[in-house]
């Protein structure tokens, strides 16, 4: 007698790692959205931040540019978010003496993030479902 599997054996083994696959995988891409979403709402708070903490030290002057941030010493960032795609998230700033907003929007809508984070002066953030 000869031992081994029969076809059917393997073609189930098969279809069950198949039905635990179509169960993980959604579960698995939705907590990657999420940790990206938290990411950018920290990544928004530690500019906000950096943006309040220069205003403090400069008579209630605003950065104008992200550079002013980043090479001050010791730095108020310690990288540069303005432009750049960072976990998922592109970073727009619009930065002036008087204020700030600066926003986080998905890199692609519904796969890196499902919201559109924003923050401005005074550190209030705010969020929009993405388009």
């Amino acid at each position: 007698m000869r031992k081994g599997f029969t076809l059917v054996e393997i073609m189930i083994v098969v279809a069950i790692i198949a039905l635990l696959a179509a169960i993980a995988i959604p579960n698995l891409l939705r907590a990657r959205i999420t940790a990206n979403e938290s990411a950018a709402q920290a990544n928004l708070r530690t500019i906000s931040t950096a943006l309040e903490n220069y205003a403090a030290a400069n008579n209630g002057s605003y950065a104008t540019d992200e550079s002013d941030l980043t090479d001050a010493t010791p730095p108020y960032l310690n990288q540069s978010f303005c432009g750049n795609t960072i976990q998922g998230y592109t970073y727009s700033c619009t930065l002036a003496a008087t204020g700030y907003t600066v926003t986080a929007t998905p890199a692609s809508c519904g796969t890196s993030g499902t919201k559109t984070y924003t923050i401005t002066t005074g550190g209030v953030l705010s969020s929009a479902d993405c388009s």
